[in-house]
Order: structure tokens, then sequence, then C-alpha cells
């Protein structure tokens, strides 16, 4: 992982390795980021994983929310841990929330103050929608028309 996330770094300053949470993951991140290389520490479950990847130096960390929704867990009270957490300490780490089901855990996301959200396509075109403006559409047009 480290000979490949430096080989990778050098093909643009904005490239971020993404590394997986395991103990050779926090190996990999506490050397690249030494070196100024910036990761990811992905496939996170825990706030015990977060921290121990801020710690490492990781740039960012990703909560995976909607998979632990899926398993009976509640994915936006780690994300609000692990906010916490690095309040507390001052880490420099950003939180990228993963793993988006609905537009629900954009709103939380945002409303906890997480760094970034990875928000599929489909979650992000339900954004757009809501009842109350589609039918203020609905009585513009129909208003419009009257004049023609």
């Amino acid at each position: 992982m480290i000979e490949e996330g430096r080989e990778m770094s050098r093909w643009h300053e904005n490239v971020t390795i993404k590394i997986p949470m395991t103990l050779e993951g926090i190996k990999a991140i506490k050397t690249l980021s030494s070196e100024h290389i910036k990761t990811n520490c992905t496939l996170v479950f825990s706030s015990n994983q977060a921290l121990l990847a801020a710690r490492a130096g990781a740039t960012f960390v990703s909560p995976f929310i909607g998979r632990l929704d899926d398993a009976g867990q509640d994915g936006m009270a780690l994300v609000a841990e692990i906010l916490d957490i690095f309040d507390n300490y001052g880490c420099g780490t950003h939180v990228i929330v993963a793993s988006i089901r609905h537009p629900r855990h954009v709103k939380q996301s945002a409303l906890m103050g997480a760094d970034i959200a990875t928000i599929p396509y489909a979650i992000m075109k339900k954004m757009f929608k809501h009842p109350l403006t589609d039918k203020g559409i609905d009585a513009f047009l129909k208003d419009y028309k009257k004049l023609e």
C-alpha cells in the first residue's frame, strides 16, 4: 500500500490515497502522511477506528453510515461521535460521510458539520424534489397559460 500510495500520489497534487481500516492500513497511513501524502481511511465503522486513523495522520476518514443502518445500527450517531472526538482533540482529519442511503442522511451530515458527503446521483435527484415546489410550478404554469 505504501509503495502504490507513493506512486499514485505523484499523478497529481490533488490525489488522495484510499486506505482500508486495518492494522496494515493504519501503518500505511502513518508512513504516507509523514511524507505529506493525503490519505482517506475507508471502511470506518466505529469511532475508535476513526480515532486511530486520525492519530495516524489520515487526511480523511470515511464512516459508512448506510451499511451500519442496514445492520441495525445508527450510522449518523457514529458520525456525531467522530465529529465530537475530532473536535475534542483538534484533529485536522476531515469526515467524509459515505454510503448515504437517503436525503435525510445528507441533511443530518450537514447539520452535524461533516466536511463531505458522497451522495449518489439518485439521492441527489431526490433532494431537488418537494411536493410544494411541484405544486407551485403547476400554479405558475396555469397562471401563465391564462395570459395567452
